[in-house]
């Protein structure tokens, strides 16, 4: 079994920056692509960015120059910095990942709890 916590959310201004982390523990041979997803009240979730095994990086329009991903292997940790936070950026952040199995190298998807962020105007 494996395990995505996410953390680092909270209530910031507008301008402002928060830096998100996803961390994986558990049945760990490899982690695959990775993104930050995030969900507004009413709205579906979206993608917001994505790193994959190698390091690429995707992201939504509306975060591109604002939003970073990067990843350290070692440690299976995932990282979103929100830099010049905009009140639309308000909503529930999620992260997934694709794990394979250490034991039966099997591929599985997985969801972090979600932390909120929050961006006051």
């Amino acid at each position: 079994q494996v395990q995505l916590v996410e953390s680092g959310g909270g209530l910031v201004q507008a301008g402002g920056s928060l830096r998100l982390s996803c961390g994986a523990s558990g049945s760990i041979f490899s982690i695959n692509t990775v993104g930050w997803y995030r969900q507004a009240p009413g709205k579906q979730r979206e993608l917001v960015a994505a790193i994959s095994g190698g390091g690429s990086t995707n992201y939504a329009d509306s975060v591109k120059g604002r939003f970073t991903i990067s990843r350290d292997n070692a440690k299976n940790t995932v990282v979103l910095q929100m830099n010049s936070l905009k009140p639309e950026d308000t909503a529930v952040y999620y992260c997934n990942a694709g794990v394979i199995n250490r034991v039966t190298f099997t591929i599985h998807d997985y969801w972090g709890q979600g932390t909120q962020v929050t961006v006051s105007s």
